[in-house]
Order: structure tokens, then C-alpha cells, then sequence
């Protein structure tokens, strides 16, 4: 079933969010100075930062993937104290329901964008890129494109729904 990724965007914007501000707490992290930040927007892009170009080209690279990083453990945390009630049928209430949504709306939205794949792309290509940045980087921009081709059939929901659903059971599978 197609749904325009608009939709898609409004309904899962807290992902979208946390997606944006990885972005920007990893250009922090590196002390790459940021010039605008839009957290949510309709249209396309649903949102961006802008940054000045890292000095270092794995610090490109991480602050690509940061969203995969710190949406992915978000996602889970938040899901987390919503799955255990849902899942065991233990008094669940409608917070319950949204911490699921937040977590798997969050977790969704882990994948890095096409643009920030040409962003990697641009550093490995690059005569000064190290041999270990074109090991890392070469297969990461491939994972990017396969996931957002995967997109067209809901591997970023699917996704979201593993981290939020599947990691809470593996969790307490592992302890019971």
C-alpha cells in the first residue's frame, strides 16, 4: 500500500525529531558548528541541519549515522516501560500504548537519509580518505540506499516495530 512519505512524516514526526537533533548533538559532539536546525516541517525534507563541513572525514560519517545510533536507543528506552505492561496483559492504560507509539514512531526514523549517504559518499570517495574510511564507508553508503529502497516496502516500519515490540520481549525472554 503507497502512502505519500508526508503522511508518513506527520504521523511519525517525533521520529523525525530525534532523527534531526542526532544530527546535531553529533556535530556538538565534534565540535562542528551548526548553522540552522528544522526539526519538523511539512514537506520535503521534513527536516535538516545544516553544518559546516567536519574537518575529519569519519566525523562525517558519524554524525551521518548518528541518527541510526541514538534513534535506535532512544526508541527502545522509550518503548521499553510501554511494552512490559502490553505485552504480559498487566494493567495497561492509554500511556502504555503511546510509549509503544513514541519508541516505534522514534525507532522508525533510524535510518539514514540518501543525503546523508552522498554526505559519506563525498568523504570515501575523496583522495584523502583513509583505507579504514573506505572499508566503513563504501558498504555504509550501500546499506543506506538498500534501506531507503527498503522504505517502499515498510522496512522502516518494520524496523521501528522490532526495536519498540521484538527488543522489549527478547528482553525479558533473556531474564524470565
Amino acid at each position: 500500500m503507497f502512502v505519500p512519505g508526508f503522511i508518513i512524516n506527520m504521523i511519525t514526526f517525533p521520529g523525525v525529531i530525534v532523527h534531526e537533533l542526532a544530527h546535531q548533538l553529533f556535530c556538538r559532539l565534534y565540535k562542528v558548528p551548526v548553522f540552522k536546525v528544522v526539526y519538523f516541517q511539512v514537506g520535503n525534507p521534513s527536516g535538516y541541519v545544516l553544518h559546516e563541513t567536519p574537518p575529519k572525514k569519519w566525523q562525517s560519517l558519524m554524525i551521518s549515522i548518528g541518527p541510526f545510533i541514538l534513534n535506535t536507543l532512544i526508541g527502545a528506552l522509550v518503548a521499553f516501560p510501554g511494552a512490559l505492561p502490553v505485552f504480559t496483559f498487566q494493567n495497561t492504560n492509554i500511556l502504555h500504548y503511546l510509549l509503544l507509539y513514541l519508541g516505534a514512531s522514534i525507532a522508525m526514523h533510524a535510518f539514514p537519509s540518501t543525503g546523508d549517504a552522498e554526505v559519506i559518499w563525498q568523504s570515501v570517495k575523496d583522495d584523502s580518505a583513509s583505507l579504514a574510511m573506505k572499508i566503513i564507508g563504501y558498504p555504509t553508503v550501500g546499506l543506506i540506499y538498500l534501506g531507503a529502497i527498503g522504505s517502499f516496502i515498510w522496512l522502516d516500519l518494520l524496523y521501528g516495530m522490532g526495536v519498540a515490540f521484538g527488543f522489549p520481549k527478547l528482553v525479558v525472554a533473556l531474564l524470565a
